[in-house]
């Protein structure tokens, strides 16, 4: 007994270790079976969250990246002997270009400038016919005139286009901003100055580098700041291409696996083109600027390849904060952080120690504004989307990268914009409980196009149109379509028809009468055809209206262009038809053009991004009314601003200057118009109230003003009309319907269609001659 307790005890203490050896292994099991099983799972779900990552990756590399924006462009200036500009335009020009005044204008984007001489150097730009090429142009400014000009250096030849003005863009909904280029843009030593200074190992790595994070960890611990970023390029991709910034382990942990998958799936420079066009370098307002192509006209106005070295180590050096080293608002700072990305690039040893010393030297050379901006002309941009939708969709202009050729001519928008603005002030003499409103529309009179239009007088206001959607009744502009119906008949109307200017009534069916009124109350007696025209007469004009029928007046509007339907009610007759300035801008070209129905025009051309043409939109005319019965026209409304309501435009321009238009009133002075044209431009100009209240204006004392400011700051050649064949003039006395002798006090040089002219004679004295009393005496 005493023997056998040892081995049950002994039994029993290995008992009890091989049952907790036993329970310690099955517990290794099962924790190593859950481990293997969490392992498990998580490898699956890794497995699938990076199925997951790597389609995201690659649909959006895959697919279109990016929307980019339609860009707007004024016309480009010509500069060539006899080119008409002016100092002040030309200065302008350059100013909205971005163009830096220096001494000596030796780099792209520069000019000088001595009294009226002037040296530019341009930047080049592509247009769809071809390169521009920079080049370097000497020339005077005579007169408003282009002389002695000569192409110092870049290329002979006559014509020397400037870049385009940028005067707008047409975005995406998400606000960004971008211009594309390619690697094959890159100026010297960017990928340098790129690559010291965010990712050495660029071309090495696989999307991570851990010797990168440490190397920067480094240098911003010798520096005892942050100097170096420990993120590749591909990872600053990935976090501006698909994440959001936000600072997490989740977040790090996705940016590095899709950093990983993309060097899987593409190229270095693939990645590297990407990450030049993605990268966000500052703001515009509202819009984020993306790109370096972008970048490079936001700061230094140039294209991304003609970047200097300290241009390009600025550009670098605006990543690691656009608005912390933003270098308008922060100039120092931002000129250190350059300096140091110089430094960084000097190590790398393979730009010249010359050219690193003379990049610090420089100044930042960050031009003050941008030279673009979305909301310069939004009037004459309202236009152009119109035109625009006629045939683009909206989705193709914002998102596209269109290129959009207008022919805005700045200079002459300007011009337009001060005049509106100044001849307003002057109206309301300090008063503004009445505020007076305002539009303008400019176009080139023989093609159409527009070349400045102001929709109010704020012209910054992106609001109401007045130009385009103001339609108000439009007086008397309607009566030169009234003589032009009535002169289309020869063998009834002739220049000298006598027309009775008397008081009348019209009785309608039910009972109701309408008695039509001269605006001065008064009455005068019968009068010939072109002095009721250049007087503005309504009771005369009335009466012809009447004679020829309203609705033949309103087949001729339609005729030229008017859409919209017109009622047949005499008192259209007096101009109660309601058209915006735009619309009586296209209906006074066919009268400029001598019955040329010629569509208005605010786009010359539409390019894809890379130059390729879309559309062009080249001149269209139709002959559509007589050039003959056209002429007679012209020539009453030369005589408007010779003798009749148009006269005191003389006080503000040269007497030389041959000119022709119309006036035009509403009742109580609602709405005061002008319409007319010179040998260039056909301008129309509305003065009024938005609450369609009274003012003390008419015609002459309101819109007329304005025409005159806006048409004595732009150089141009007068009216000099080509006086088709069928018309023969004629030395006539018009008060007595007959031909006269030149030297007659009062012998009127007058056109006729062939055949309309008067048969009788009359001598200086006031007597028929031989020729009329034998004909009356053949009757008896």
């Amino acid at each position: 007994m005493a023997k056998s307790s040892p081995k049950r005890r002994g039994s029993g203490r290995s008992k009890k270790k091989h049952g907790k050896s036993t329970a310690g292994s099955g517990f290794r099991a099962r924790v190593w079976r859950l481990i293997w099983r969490v392992g498990l799972v998580g490898v699956v779900i890794l497995a699938g969250w990076t199925v997951y990552l790597d389609a995201i990756v690659t649909s959006k590399f895959e697919g279109r990246r990016w929307e980019v924006p339609s860009r707007v462009y004024a016309r480009p200036l010509e500069l060539y002997d006899g080119a008409a500009v002016t100092t002040s335009g030309l200065s302008q020009e350059l100013s909205l270009l971005g163009y830096a005044p220096v001494r000596s204008a030796n780099e792209p984007g520069t000019y000088s400038r001595a009294g009226r001489r002037f040296e530019v150097h341009t930047r080049g730009f592509r247009f769809s016919d071809g390169q521009e090429p920079q080049r370097r142009l000497r020339f005077e400014i005579v007169q408003d005139r282009v002389g002695d000009f000569r192409v110092v250096s870049g290329g002979s030849t006559p014509v020397v286009r400037l870049d385009p003005v940028q005067i707008g863009g047409i975005y995406p909904a998400h606000k960004e901003d971008r211009v594309l280029i390619q690697l094959e843009d890159m100026p010297d030593y960017f990928s340098t100055a790129l690559l010291a200074t965010e990712d050495r190992d660029f071309f090495d790595h696989w999307g991570v580098a851990p010797l990168s994070i440490a190397r920067a960890m480094w240098a911003n611990i010798q520096a005892g700041r942050v100097v170096q970023g420990g993120s590749t390029l591909t990872q600053q991709l990935v976090k501006n291409l698909y994440l959001t910034r936000e600072q997490t382990l989740v977040r790090k942990g996705n940016e590095a696996l899709m950093a990983l998958l993309l060097e899987l799936h593409y190229e270095k420079s693939a990645i590297l083109e990407t990450y030049l066009n993605e990268v966000y370098l500052g703001q515009a307002g509202q819009r984020a600027v993306h790109g370096f192509g972008l970048a490079s006209q936001f700061y230094f106005g140039e294209h991304f390849r003609d970047l200097d070295l300290h241009e390009v180590a600025l550009l670098v050096a605006i990543i690691k904060g656009p608005s912390y080293y933003d270098p308008r608002r922060h100039p120092q700072r931002a000129l250190d952080r350059r300096n140091l990305v110089l430094d960084l690039i000097a190590e790398t040893g393979k730009v010249p120690a010359s050219d690193i010393q003379k990049a610090r030297q420089r100044d930042l050379d960050v031009v003050g504004k941008p030279s673009y901006t979305d909301s310069r002309y939004p009037a004459y941009l309202d236009l152009v989307r119109r035109h625009l939708a006629r045939e683009y969709k909206d989705e193709d202009l914002q998102s596209e990268g269109l290129r959009i050729f207008t022919t805005l001519n700045p200079e002459i928008q300007r011009a337009t914009e001060s005049a509106v603005e100044q001849t307003l002030n002057q109206l309301e003499g300090g008063r503004t409980d009445k505020k007076l409103e305002s539009a303008a529309v400019v176009t080139a009179r023989d093609s159409g196009e527009v070349l400045a239009l102001v929709g109010g007088r704020d012209p910054q206001f992106a609001g109401f149109n007045r130009a385009v959607d103001a339609r108000r009744p439009v007086g008397s502009l309607i009566k030169p379509f009234i003589y032009l119906t009535a002169l289309s008949q020869p063998d009834r109307y002739t220049l000298i028809t006598p027309i009775k200017d008397q008081p009348f009534s019209l009785v309608f069916d039910d009972g109701r009468r309408w008695e039509p009124e001269n605006y001065d109350k008064q009455s005068h007696g019968v009068v010939p055809l072109h002095q009721a025209l250049s007087r503005s007469y309504n009771l005369a004009t009335v009466r012809v209206g009447l004679d020829v029928g309203i609705d033949a007046v309103i087949e001729t509007l339609q005729t030229l262009g008017v859409g919209q339907p017109i009622q047949s009610y005499p008192s259209m007759l007096l101009g109660a038809v309601n058209l915006s300035p735009v619309d009586v801008a296209s209906l006074y070209q066919s009268l400029a053009t001598s019955g040329f129905n010629t569509p208005l025009r605010t786009i010359r051309e539409v390019t894809t991004s890379g130059g390729e043409t879309l559309t062009r939109y080249g001149l269209n005319v139709d002959q559509v009314v007589d050039p003959a019965a056209v002429h007679l026209v012209q020539y009453a409304m030369q005589e408007v601003m010779q003798e009749g309501t148009g006269r005191s435009a003389y006080r503000f321009l040269s007497s030389d200057l041959g000119l022709a238009g119309k006036t035009g009133t509403t009742n109580d002075g609602r709405d005061s118009w002008f319409a007319g044209f010179s040998g260039d431009l056909v301008t129309v100009t509305w003065v009024g109230r938005d609450d369609n209240g009274p003012t003390a204006l008419t015609g002459a004392t309101g819109a007329l003003p304005v025409w005159s400011n806006v048409m004595s700051q732009i150089p141009q050649y007068g009216f000099s009309p080509i006086v088709p064949a069928e018309v023969q003039y004629h030395w006539v006395n018009s008060e007595k319907q007959a031909l006269t002798d030149e030297s007659c006090s009062n012998a009127r040089f007058v056109p006729f269609i062939a055949g309309s002219e008067p048969t009788d004679t009359i001598n200086c004295s006031g007597d028929f001659t031989r020729r009329l009393r034998s004909w009356f005496e053949g009757l008896f």
